[in-house]
């Protein structure tokens, strides 16, 4: 089956009504384009012509602008329904009846579970969608811009791959699977999420669809070693929480929070990436179970550290407020 076929019968499919791709919409404009090359070509006995007649006002004016505003739309749907769902997996107490009873789902781990895997398919799809319509575009105008567009796209925030939430869903199936390993009432999760080691450096990889493999790297960047307390930026890079820290000359008691705009990330050097920094809940009760040593190894260390800086931050307070 073609893949434009294949996507169309999952979005139709789809109980809700979710933003995705104008697959369809795209593939004729780009077919319209294609037709103008070959009649061009006619005209003019050439072989190879770079550009569609016109400089293509069909594509130039609609193609980009539409495209971009889709994936916008699928970023944002994706983020607040993964978001949601991974609060209530971690809520605890009141706070996890409140929210399970709101929710209407009454402790129903199955709809949860089931949640989570159309969500990590819902991004999949949608990636090798955006993808492939971006590689026909280049295809067709001999060109480059579609690449072009994509690294936009993902200094934009709009690339759905980038996302942490994808990454939290990620270590949310795997830590699920391992928990419930041994129960045969245990709901059947996809295989296509793993937590691998290569020379003892973890990482995350999923693989849905034949087009699309995705490896997130769990080795931070600053310190050299397996992400402690990971935080992820808005950038898309994951660190450990201290070394974010201090890589915004903030403290830890102050956090990420207050971190000054003009602050980079240690790895892209985009700027005002630290603010909107999200902690991986999921991803750290992962780590903290296959890396059982190692953690409590950094625990103890980030323990004294975070004493330490407590310690600094209250008597430097103490010291403003007594004007000394």
């Amino acid at each position: 089956m073609k893949f434009c076929k294949k996507y169309q019968e999952y979005m139709q499919a789809q109980e809700k009504k979710l933003p995705g791709v104008g697959f369809k919409k795209l593939k004729k404009i780009l077919k319209r384009c294609r037709r103008d090359l070959q009649i061009q070509k006619g005209l003019e006995g050439v072989v190879d012509i770079p550009t569609c007649p016109h400089h293509c006002q069909v594509c130039d004016g609609t193609f980009f602008p539409s495209l971009l505003k889709e994936m916008s739309e699928i970023v944002g749907c994706f983020n607040e329904r993964a978001q949601k769902l991974l609060d209530l997996h971690l809520a605890s107490g009141v706070r996890k009846y409140y929210i399970w009873f709101k929710g209407k789902l009454q402790g129903n781990h199955v709809a949860l579970i089931q949640e989570g895997k159309d969500l990590v398919t819902y991004a999949m799809i949608n990636a090798t969608a955006i993808r492939k319509i971006l590689k026909k575009y280049d295809k067709v105008h001999y060109s480059k811009q579609g690449q072009a567009f994509k690294s936009q796209a993902q200094s934009m925030h709009m690339e759905i791959l980038q996302s942490p939430w994808l990454c939290e869903l990620m270590a949310f199936h795997i830590n699920l699977r391992e928990s419930k390993a041994k129960s045969r009432k245990a709901p059947a999760l996809f295989d296509g999420c793993s937590l691998t080691f290569n020379d003892g450096k973890p990482s995350l990889s999923c693989e849905l669809f034949d087009s699309v493999k995705l490896d997130i790297d769990l080795t931070c960047s600053i310190c050299l070693d397996t992400v402690f307390d990971p935080v992820s930026l808005t950038c898309g890079h994951i660190f450990c929480y201290m070394c974010a820290c201090s890589a915004a000359s903030v403290t830890i008691v102050d956090g990420l929070k207050i971190a000054e705009p003009k602050e980079k990330c240690p790895l892209c050097r985009e700027a005002g990436v630290y603010e909107g920094a999200v902690h991986l809940e999921e991803l750290n009760i992962l780590l903290s179970r296959s890396c059982h040593e190692y953690w409590e190894q950094r625990l103890q260390t980030e323990r004294t550290e975070r004493i330490r800086q407590a310690k600094e931050h209250w008597e430097s307070q103490c010291r403003a407020f007594m004007g000394v």
